[in-house]
């Protein structure tokens, strides 16, 4: 059983930066696809950014509305991923989870974190 426990999210005005962490415990994050999702309030969940299980190459990606701004990174040693996010807007504005994937044979194991609350206001 994977936990994941996200961190870091606060207020800040537009243009601004934060750093979201979510750290793993129960299972070495680095076989996992890790992805950052966000939801608005009265939105839908929107993918964010994601991070490749190392055997898969541990390629990011991100979502048009945050490349360049957003950047995603991993440390196996504390067993945590980051997500940095500058020139924040206040579209930014949303709940943002931690997600964690992995496949075993034919088999789906799917891991949420409790969400970290970023809102950009001035």
């Amino acid at each position: 059983q994977v936990q994941l426990v996200e961190s870091g999210g606060g207020l800040v005005q537009p243009g601004g930066s934060l750093r979201l962490s979510c750290a793993a415990s129960g299972d070495t994050f680095s076989l996992y696809t890790i992805k950052w999702h966000r939801q608005a309030p009265g939105k839908e969940r929107e993918l964010v950014a994601a991070i490749a299980s190392a055997g898969a190459g541990g390629i990011t990606n991100y979502a048009d509305s945050v490349k360049g701004r957003f950047t995603m990174s991993g440390d196996d040693v504390k067993n945590a991923v980051y997500l940095q996010l500058n020139s924040l807007k206040p579209e930014d504005t949303a709940v943002y989870y931690c997600n964690a994937i992995t496949w075993i044979g034919n088999r789906k194991y799917e891991y949420w974190g409790q969400g970290t609350q970023v809102t950009v206001s001035s």
